[in-house]
């Protein structure tokens, strides 16, 4: 990697920690916690002012960048806290039928899973997680496994863009031009897309996207999106009935005003989208990026072979990004997990899924060789002295 002293010492992250997972919650660099901050304070300092009559104007400018940035008309967009939520809101009104089925595959987050399952089941449709094998080998092979669980029922898709446990890219511009042939609504969650690789919304053509902001993209936490097409967005009721319903003021969209302004809460990390756009623009990021994506991938078959298994997918930009998930075999996942940061100060996540379990590295700006080197051999004396790991 390039020489990236000066933006390592940009992360609040506590030094005495390596810190390999930035994929589940990201880490705010201190221009754009500054930000944060600023919009905190003026929030405090003038706080009716701030929500009930410019917040509107600032959360508009703030979509304008993230539109512009992901290529998308910004009135298209709301914020929302996580993709969690904001996939509640299109599974709890999407109009499903007794027998009707979404078809999604058996790599996806897990609290997605639930969601649909619990809003599938209201309905008596059915939540369609259609297996994959792995490792993946092929664009081709996921395709035909995917399309397989496609029938006469079947009335959406709900599909990962880069899979959260396998940490997988998954060929989704694909899937959405044959699912637009089929007539079939598609609905993308691309959690950990932002930020982490190039993301069009105009050239994808997901009828429904959501991704996380403070995962990739660095804002604080809390900062998430979710976009619709014009066209639907009238089918889908706001999770929380509040004063956008039948607004006295209503603007030009319905969608903004159901689902925007939801009461008193604090939209300030919302607000710090331009300046995680400008703090990546103005640092080169998609070369950051590409860097990243280098040093992840050039150690993963060091641990696959370290542990005992194989590769998930293919080792090239069809697949990998910048996390790499290997699969280990161990009965305690939770107790390695801990093991892992009490003993060696490493922060990894170690995910149990379905029958498998598997332990993600991320690689960010500020990750090295060495720290990846540390990570090898803590697991290395582990599976040497302990019975947490077996290799």
């Amino acid at each position: 990697m390039n020489d990236y002293s000066k933006l390592n010492s940009q992360f609040l992250l506590n030094p005495e920690i390596t810190f390999l997972n930035f994929g589940s919650f990201g880490a705010c660099p201190k221009p754009i916690f500054e930000d944060y901050q600023k919009w905190q304070l003026l929030l405090e300092s003038e706080p009716v002012q701030f929500i009930a009559f410019n917040g509107i104007e600032y959360l508009k400018k703030s979509r304008e960048a993230l539109g512009a940035y992901i290529n998308c008309n910004a009135d298209d967009l709301v914020y929302v806290n996580n993709p969690t939520y904001a996939i509640n809101i299109i599974a709890k009104s999407l109009k499903l039928n007794e027998g009707d089925e979404v078809l999604s595959t058996n790599l996806e987050y897990g609290a997605l899973d639930r969601t649909w399952n619990y809003y599938c089941n209201k309905s008596k449709a059915k939540y369609i997680r259609q297996h994959i094998d792995l490792p993946v080998v092929s664009k081709e092979v996921f395709l035909e496994q995917f399309w397989k669980g496609y029938n006469k029922n079947t009335k959406a898709i709900f599909i990962s863009q880069i899979t959260s446990s396998t940490a997988m890219k998954l060929p989704v511009k694909e899937i959405c031009e044959r699912a637009k042939e089929l007539g079939l609504l598609t609905i993308v969650d691309g959690a950990h897309v932002p930020g982490h690789m190039p993301l069009d919304l105009s050239e994808l053509k997901a009828d429904i996207y959501t991704g996380a902001c403070h995962k990739w993209m660095m804002t604080p936490k809390g900062c998430s999106f979710l976009y619709v097409k014009k066209e639907f967005q009238n089918l889908f009721d706001p999770l929380i009935i509040s004063w956008g319903y039948e607004s006295a003021a209503p603007s030009p969209s319905q969608f903004l005003d159901y689902h925007q302004m939801q009461g008193t809460r604090d939209f300030s990390a919302f607000l710090t989208v331009p300046k995680a756009i400008e703090f990546m623009k103005e640092n080169n990021w998609w070369q950051v990026a590409a860097d990243c994506r280098a040093l992840a991938r050039n150690n993963y078959q060091r641990f696959c072979d370290l542990l005992g298994s194989s590769p998930l997918c293919p080792l090239n930009d069809d697949f990998l990004g910048q996390m790499c998930s290997v699969q280990i075999k161990s009965d305690q996942p939770e107790k390695l997990q801990r093991y892992l940061f009490d003993n060696y100060k490493i922060e990894v996540p170690v995910m149990r899924h379905e029958k498998y379990v598997f332990i993600r590295y991320t690689v960010q700006v500020f990750n090295t060789q060495e720290q990846l080197d540390k990570l090898y051999n803590a697991l290395k004396e582990i599976s040497e002295k302990t019975d947490l790991l077996k290799v």
